[in-house]
Order: C-alpha cells, then structure tokens, then sequence
C-alpha cells in the first residue's frame, strides 16, 4: 500500500457516504468521519465552524436542500504531507452538480443543473478527518443563476475543465520524486512573486513568469476576473489588474502546501493582505485594507508550470470593504428572502 493509500481510502469513502446521505442524516455522516474537535474553514458567509453538527447545519443541510440529486464531480484528488505544519492532507477538485430546485443565500431557485466549483482540502490524522478547508465560488453559482452582482470581468469564466491530461485523479499514489518537482517549481514562482512583493514594483516582466510558467499555460480563476490564456493574456487580464490595482501586497503565508505527481495545491486564511486603489474587479477603491482568501491549483507539464484554478474568496474580501455582495443580491433579486 502507498504512503498516501489510506488517508485517500478515508477521504473517498467520506465522498461516497456523503453523496448518499440526505439532509436528515448528513450530520450522521460528518460524525462518523470527523474527529471530536473538527475544525471546519469555508468561504463567506459560512466561514469557521467547529465540530461535525456546526458544519453540517451550516453548510452541507442548506446546500443539500437547494441542489437536489447532488454529486461531486473530481477532476484532480491527490495527498501528501503538509510542507507547512508537517501532517496528511487530501485535497479534492471539480464541481458539485445538481438540481438547483430551492433557494440559497438568497440566489432565486432556478430548477435547472447549476456546477457549484469546489476545491476541498481535509486533513486525516487517526484515521479521522480533524480539518476541513472547502472553497467554493459563489459568485461563479450567482452568475449560473443570473444574479451577476459584479462589473464585467477581465477574464472569461465558465465552468472549468480538469486538466488537459485528464490525469488529476491520483487515487493510487504517485512516484515520491514527482511530487517533489513539482513543490521544488511552485514554490521557486511563489518566491519570484514574493520578491516583487517585497520591491514595491508594479507590474511584472513576462521575464518573470517564464521561469516557471508555460507559454500556454491557462490561469483558470473565481468568477468575477474569469480565465485567461497564454502569459500574456494572463497579464493583461488579471496580474496586471491585480498588481496596479491593489497596494501594500503582503503575503501571509499558507495553512498546507503539499503536491503529488504532476500536482500541488495550497491555501492560505488568510494567504495575502492588500488595499484596493481602484479598478480592480472594476470597482473603485476604498483604501481599505483587507485580507484575501485563497487556493491554487496547479498542474506541471515537464518543468513548466501549465495549469493553474485559483479560488479567492472575493465576497468575504468585499464584506471587508463595507459590500456584503451576498446580501445586496438577494435584496434585489429576492427581497422576500432576504427579509
């Protein structure tokens, strides 16, 4: 058996059980796989939870009841040991489908398949789950259901392939030493990044980028900056917004790093601190400072990075800044419901 087989065993049989239950039994569920002091970390509005009732009454019931049939659909499940506090992880991508018959945070039932995009992180140690991070693009589900509660975006989003491999379902471990490129690569560009950083510089030579980053590569983020293609689409539509826009960058450090294969992942609470200047997500700016909530995802072809789903939890970043997007949307699209 690999390194990693049986946390995957754990976290996989968690999935199945989960996707079987319903929303009068799903906290059974949660109990049976979580430890007694489960820590539970999601997007806003849900937040930090503990234990396994919090989680399930907070989260997983509301959404249960408004995405009827739901399923996980994986594009990348892999493991391995956190570079940060030295523990196992499993972290799971894709989207979870289903029926979208009830209402949600206030978003208008629409009756029709919505793709809810996740990407969950779980911790197993004892052969428990003791912490979960689950990250998921509420904003993107908001758009499905024609509430768009932002300008335009830079980029283009839709719902997100796997990766170009289809390779990103890791259920058996892969080779130690691939794992190890691939950490060794992401972590040489997240120093690159830091370093500009730290010089106060706006911008970014493509010189930069091209140290660590495929030509083509695909930077696949949240709803409300979208996808971009190619390092110098990427720049265009969303670094260089990104870098002008927004002051005082200082990034926080991570909660897990880890990667398996061709794959890495991290997330961070929070993993970056920033103050809006104005024109980025094309809203003006406050000169509030607030922290960003973040994952990224990564794929390596040979020694480039190649692909890139980021996750950042923008409506928790804007509730910071005095806009609770949530809210405002349902208040207009849904008045009863937001009462």
């Amino acid at each position: 058996m690999g390194k990693y087989q049986e946390i995957k065993n754990v976290v996989s049989a968690y999935f199945n059980a989960l996707e079987a239950s319903t929303c009068d039994n799903v906290e059974n569920v949660l109990k049976t796989f979580m430890s007694e002091d489960y820590d539970w970390r999601g997007v806003y509005p849900f937040r930090e939870q503990s234990g396994a009732t919090a989680a399930a009454e907070v989260f997983w019931k509301p959404l249960m009841n408004a995405l009827k049939h739901l399923q996980r659909r994986q594009d990348i499940f892999i493991a391995g040991t956190n570079e940060i506090g030295h523990e196992p992880w499993v972290m799971s991508m894709g989207h979870f489908v289903g029926l979208f018959d009830e209402d949600w945070l206030g978003i208008r039932k629409t009756g029709k398949m919505m793709h809810l995009r996740y990407a969950e992180f779980n911790c197993v140690e004892d052969g428990k789950i003791t912490k979960t991070g689950l990250f998921v693009d509420l904003i993107g589900f908001m758009q499905q259901a024609g509430a768009n509660p932002l300008p335009p975006s830079t980029g283009q989003y839709f719902v997100y392939p796997g990766p170009r491999s289809h390779q990103g379902l890791l259920f058996e471990d892969a080779p130690e030493e691939e794992g190890i490129k691939t950490l060794a690569l992401v972590n040489a560009m997240v120093d690159d990044l830091t370093e500009l950083n730290k010089s106060g510089a706006g911008g970014c030579p493509p010189e930069v980028l091209q140290k660590t980053w495929h030509d083509n590569m695909i930077w696949y983020g949240p709803a409300g900056i979208g996808a971009s293609y190619t390092i110098p689409r990427y720049q265009a539509q969303h670094q260089l917004p990104f870098r002008n826009n927004l002051k005082d960058k200082v990034f926080n450090g991570h909660v897990c790093r880890f990667a398996e294969g061709s794959f890495a992942c991290f997330f961070g609470w929070p993993n970056l601190s920033n103050t809006p200047t104005g024109g980025f997500l094309g809203l003006p700016g406050g000169e509030i400072r607030a922290d960003m909530q973040v994952v990224d995802v990564y794929s390596r072809q040979g020694d480039k990075l190649s692909e890139n789903w980021v996750f950042i939890d923008l409506p928790y970043w804007l509730k910071q800044q005095g806009l609770d997007v949530i809210e405002r949307t349902a208040s207009i699209f849904n008045p009863e419901c937001a009462k």
